[in-house]
């Protein structure tokens, strides 16, 4: 049971309730600083022109809203705001997102009644989803139009996602006892108004890009070893000069994955004899292409970005993000804008900018297993079978770079691309949801690239009869995925397979677990 308020979320806390279903529990004491929280702004509104209580919203807020209406008025933005189109968030995006905005709300600066927690808690407990759509919100009222369906299903309306399926939300409701939230003073307002359809979003996909970049620097090492590269390029020796903690990093997952493997060559053994010297021109590279070569140096800053969104989107996660802020120990009410997205926008444009190269390091190191006159080592294309009359990865390799060029073009920064709206009230905007979604997208583009350079690998490797050789990490491997993808030389349907190895990828931690850490390497 993860106790939510009770202390700062981590990653691995919000991956345990997201992923892999850990229960929830709300701090007792969380619940009285909210209920605390609640009276302050009931007493202290009565007879005061409150933003959002008694006055409309955004450029309408000049308009005075009766007493009588003040209840109707939250309903009223629920319901107007929910108005988004295109695909629905997956169950785990919609999770997503409910947590991010009951740890906001959690930490008493709303002014909710603390039915909301609950309401959530039994929603995010029994994995009810609320149907919420891809497009709509700008990222700078907070998520309004995905936060307002998330609001709407609270109040008991709209439709929710159980075992995949939507179903009418007050009958879901109605089976599991879950009392619908009514409104007491500013409750749409307050889950309108916030960063957490971005932050669920993008906390997922920080999740999803270090398991990427482990995936690559494994499928790297796996690469160096089947064209039986030299060693020093992931030393520690050349690595520790350049002083990037993320290049550093990689250097040491290579030597972790690579340990043992009898295909990795010291330059000192081969290159360094003196009767090379005697010869005028050498059969073997000197120096790799800079797709092997360069592994640290194009890995290194991908490391240092996550590591960096990750802790951008931890504090955006505890942070308040909604607008006014509440404030019943200093007994006031701050208005401001701590709804804005920018700083969710802009690390997950780098973070779609960071895993595109990771793509496009993929791409380079297949198209040098399966070009011939590059490697000069394997068949075209990798092809086992009879060249000319079988194929090999040729269909595969076209998938490859297809979605390495749909990355590069979905990696135009969204956080530079404010459009005003709103009667020019939102002047200036984040577009931090879709910027979130899209790196989504180019996160899942990325995994169907890394599956057809695994299964690339992996011919590659039996073509040399290479198996017995390989590091016992990069063996564990091997052995995985050949039981999903098997060897092949005969020319079939492949797209089956390959999104069984796309599944593993997404469902699977990297076979090794790095025995280094970041203590160990400043230490070495």
């Amino acid at each position: 049971m993860i106790n939510v308020g009770a202390r700062t979320l981590s990653l691995d806390d919000f991956s345990n309730i997201v992923l892999k279903d850990r229960k929830i529990e709300i701090n007792p004491l969380t619940l009285e600083k909210m209920e605390a929280n609640f009276r302050f702004l009931t007493h202290f509104s009565d007879q005061k022109l409150i933003y959002g209580i008694n006055t409309g919203f955004g450029p309408m807020a000049q308009y005075k809203v009766s007493q009588e209406n003040v209840l109707q008025l939250q309903y009223n933005l629920i319901r107007s705001h929910c108005s988004g189109s295109g695909n629905y968030l997956s169950p785990a995006l919609a999770k997503a997102l409910m947590v991010a905005r009951l740890n906001s709300i959690a930490q008493a600066y709303s002014g909710v009644h603390t039915d909301v927690a609950v309401v959530l808690r039994s929603l995010i407990n029994n994995n009810i989803t609320p149907c919420i759509f891809e497009h709509g919100g700008v990222g700078a009222s907070g998520d309004l139009v995905q936060l307002a369906h998330l609001a709407l299903v609270l109040i008991g309306e709209g439709e929710v996602l159980v075992d995949g399926k939507p179903r009418p939300t007050a009958e879901v409701f109605k089976e599991y006892s879950i009392t619908p939230l009514s409104i007491h003073i500013r409750e749409g307002l307050a889950i309108l108004n916030g960063t957490s359809a971005m932050t669920g979003i993008g906390l997922l996909n920080i999740i999803y890009a270090k398991k990427l970049l482990q995936y690559s620097v494994l499928l790297s090492a796996m690469t160096n070893e089947v064209v039986e590269a030299y060693d020093d390029h992931f030393s520690y020796e050349l690595n520790i000069v350049k002083k990037h903690k993320g290049q550093n990093e990689v250097a040491a997952m290579l030597r972790d994955v690579l340990k043992d493997s009898r295909l990795i060559r010291s330059r000192s053994e081969h290159l360094y004899n003196p009767e090379n010297i005697k010869h005028d021109v050498f059969e073997d590279k000197v120096q790799e292409y800079y797709s092997l070569r360069c592994v640290t140096q194009v890995l290194g800053p991908i490391y240092d970005t996550i590591a960096h969104a990750e802790r951008v989107l931890t504090d955006e996660l505890n942070s308040v993000n909604d607008n006014p802020v509440i404030d019943h120990e200093s007994h006031n009410i701050f208005h401001g804008g701590n709804f804005h997205g920018d700083y969710v926008s802009l690390e997950m444009d780098k973070l779609k900018t960071a895993i595109t190269k990771l793509s496009m390091l993929a791409e380079r190191q297949l198209n040098y297993l399966l070009n011939n006159k590059l490697n000069e080592k394997f068949p075209p294309f990798v092809n086992l079978g009879v060249l000319g009359f079988n194929f090999g990865m040729q269909g595969m390799q076209f998938t490859a770079t297809s979605t390495v060029a749909e990355n590069q073009t979905l990696s135009f920064p969204m956080y530079v691309h404010s459009i005003p709206n709103n009667n020019d009230n939102q002047d200036i905007v984040s577009m931090g949801c879709n910027a979130a979604v899209m790196t989504k997208k180019v996160i899942d583009n990325t995994f169907e690239v890394l599956s057809i350079q695994m299964v690339t690998v992996l011919q590659a490797i039996d073509y040399a009869n290479y198996a017995s050789r390989l590091s016992p990490v990069t063996h564990r491997i091997y052995a995985s995925i050949r039981a999903l993808f098997p060897k092949f030389v005969e020319d079939k349907p492949r797209y089956r397979e390959l999104e069984h190895v796309k599944k593993y990828f997404l469902e699977n931690d990297p076979e090794m677990l790095y025995a280094h850490n970041v203590e160990k390497v400043a230490a070495q």
